[in-house]
């Protein structure tokens, strides 16, 4: 349909995986399996709940009928009411016991739990893939020596791998904050109205011990380790605020990326991939725009603001509950989920494609070791037998004029060239030459390169045989 709003999530950006967890039938589906879950666990615990009704219900968890209950939503203004009379009429025997002693957040929050945390799953396996392939690259060029940058200003030198271990220690703390999420997490469990679970201790008529085990029960097979131990009505809506801080990590980490990609670019010593038949601009047939690194950096920004909504809606929480939670909740989550999947799917587009030049790499070098250079330089020429003092003033006057040629003249850096005319040094053209090497001004950044890798690799990459088939192509 082209005749109303379609979200670009959905045409444009998301995968399908990332679609289909945050698509009506997997939430349908889940509400009917909790249904099944708390009705199998108040069977187990003697309440007079049948095999034929847990089996019918099973029966029906993912034939959803929307029509009936689109229907009666309109009718009773209630979706969690609408959705357990259109099981009911799939399983007519079942109808009496589905949602029995339950709230509409039982369903509700539970479902949004379970839902966050696989799509958790989906964008660490993502991110995984992120590593891996910047993990190759870094390898590939731990030698390349490259300019490195203080201020965007010229400074030390570093190598391209090495610059590439700083993406993937952002990415690697994102890992490890996904991780430790996951490992701690929990469900919202059969709490009640307010909190208190006061209509499973009427049906199980006081007994608080059946009441906590239905608790348990529930999680268990709804396949988690446990349940918050308080609550209202809902799960605390902190946990939301929690997950998205945890996106926000990754489009920041994004976000840096793709700034020094773009930066990179401009200086023509690293692109993003460029498709044969691609167009970088309509006007200038020339350019190659860095499109996707851009396209990172503006949905990394909408998940930073998008971060504040969970961040207002859990501070803004009334007692057990309130219901302005809902319809914020219904848009800021999902699509902070679809836009971090989004820039993942870009992430590892560029990070198994980057094209690096070498020769312009060189270039740059060229015009900026000199300098650098001075300080051996100077030492090399005092262990000669020159006076220190004497030496340093030579070398910035004759550094002074070689940058006021590159700058105000356009001309090539000859400061090695006027150091070697300088008798004080006592150095010819050769001998300086000798001091420019790239590689003997890297430091250890071929070293660390390896062994961060090599920490990866055994750390998180282990037994990681072949990261999942991602569909990483652009869509448009």
């Amino acid at each position: 349909m082209h005749d109303r709003y379609e979200s670009p999530f959905q045409s444009r950006y998301a995968s399908d995986e990332m679609q289909y967890l945050f698509s009506a039938d997997k939430k349908f589906s889940t509400w009917r399996k909790l249904w099944v879950a708390l009705a199998e666990s108040e069977m187990e615990l003697g309440l007079p709940i049948t095999e034929q009704q847990i089996a019918v219900m099973k029966d029906h968890i993912f034939d959803i009928d929307y029509t009936t209950a689109e229907s009666k939503e309109k009718e009773v203004r209630h979706d969690v009411m609408a959705h357990v009379y259109a099981f009911g009429q799939q399983c007519p025997e079942a109808m009496p016991i589905i949602h029995l002693g339950a709230t509409s957040c039982y369903v509700g929050d539970n479902t949004d739990i379970i839902i966050m945390d696989e799509a958790l799953e989906l964008i660490r396996q993502k991110l995984l893939g992120c590593i891996a392939r910047l993990s190759d690259f870094a390898l590939k060029y731990k030698d390349l020596p490259t300019l490195g940058f203080t201020h965007f200003q010229p400074a030390q030198l570093t190598t391209v791998g090495k610059r590439a271990t700083l993406w993937l220690q952002d990415l690697v703390m994102d890992i490890e904050a996904i991780d430790h999420q996951l490992a701690n997490k929990r469900l919202l469990g059969s709490k009640g109205t307010t909190g208190t679970q006061a209509s499973f201790l009427e049906l199980f008529q006081g007994n608080h011990e059946k009441v906590k085990r239905l608790d348990q029960l529930i999680a268990e097979k709804m396949s988690y380790p446990a349940v918050f131990p308080v609550s209202g009505q809902t799960y605390p809506r902190k946990l939301d605020s929690r997950i998205l801080n945890l996106l926000s990590g990754v489009a920041q980490s994004a976000h840096k990326f793709s700034n020094d990609l773009r930066l990179l670019q401009h200086l023509k010593e690293v692109e993003e991939p460029f498709e044969a038949h691609q167009i970088g601009s309509s006007a200038m047939a020339y350019k190659r725009n860095p499109m996707r690194s851009e396209r990172m950096a503006a949905l990394s920004r909408y998940v930073l603001v998008n971060t504040l909504n969970p961040a207002l809606t859990a501070s803004e929480q009334w007692f057990e509950r309130t219901l302005d939670d809902s319809a914020n909740k219904r848009i800021s989550i999902p699509e902070a989920f679809l836009a971090v999947d989004s820039i993942l799917n870009i992430y590892l587009n560029i990070a198994g494609n980057m094209v690096v030049y070498p020769k312009v790499i060189q270039a740059h070098i060229d015009r900026e070791l000199p300098f650098m250079a001075t300080e051996n330089i100077l030492m090399d020429a005092v262990l000669r037998g020159g006076n220190r003092q004497e030496l340093h003033e030579r070398i910035r006057v004759h550094s002074m004029e070689a940058a006021r040629n590159v700058k105000e003249k356009g001309l090539e850096n000859d400061l090695i060239a006027r150091i070697a005319q300088d008798p004080a040094f006592g150095l010819d053209q050769k001998a300086l030459s000798a001091m420019l090497d790239p590689g003997a001004y890297v430091g250890r950044a071929p070293e660390q390169t390896q062994e961060y890798v090599d920490w990866i690799k055994e750390n998180l990459l282990k037994g990681i045989k072949e990261q999942p088939a991602f569909d990483d192509g652009l869509r448009v």
